[in-house]
């Protein structure tokens, strides 16, 4: 499977850890940046950068990183076709790509050490999704709400 990672600088050591540790699991890894060496290296960008990889075809998922993950797993999520999850335990990791089809795993450096990001991690991309026709019928009412928020959006906005 062919996986980008990226990371801001408050996650960008525990994405060099997770390249290290995940080497060996056969997985062609992309290292999409994210260095820690400015603190201008924000999430937003790194998050547009992973998912257009995988929206383009050159990642199938992708590991991203920032402090707590949540900004990360918002700003990805705002791509159509990303289905970022926020996930700091092993079993979270595994169901939502089983259950959810997610594609991207967003882990907080600040919030979890190295062993739990290779858990979440190695149970992320070892899980496939589950083609249950119950999961199926949700996945299709996320497809739908993707589809639909332009014009949600919009009619939000107008003033009465």
């Amino acid at each position: 499977m062919r996986v980008a990672l990226a990371a801001d600088h408050a996650g960008a050591e525990l994405k060099a850890e997770l390249l290290a540790r995940l080497a060996p699991l056969g997985h062609e890894l992309i290292d999409l940046g994210g260095d820690g060496s400015n603190s201008e290296d924000d999430y937003p960008d790194f998050a547009r950068a992973l998912a257009m990889a995988i929206i383009d075809g050159k990642a199938d998922r992708g590991l991203l990183i920032c402090g707590s993950g949540v900004g990360a797993s918002i700003a990805a999520s705002k791509v159509p076709g990303i289905r970022a999850g926020l996930c700091h335990d092993y079993y979270s990791a595994g169901q939502g790509v089983e259950h959810d089809d997610m594609n991207v795993l967003a882990l907080g450096a600040r919030v979890i050490g190295i062993e739990t990001a290779v858990s979440c991690s190695t149970a992320f991309l070892a899980a496939r999704f589950s083609g249950a026709p119950r999961h199926v019928r949700r996945l299709g009412k996320i497809n739908a709400i993707e589809a639909e928020a332009p014009d949600i959006a919009a009619a939000h906005r107008k003033t009465p």
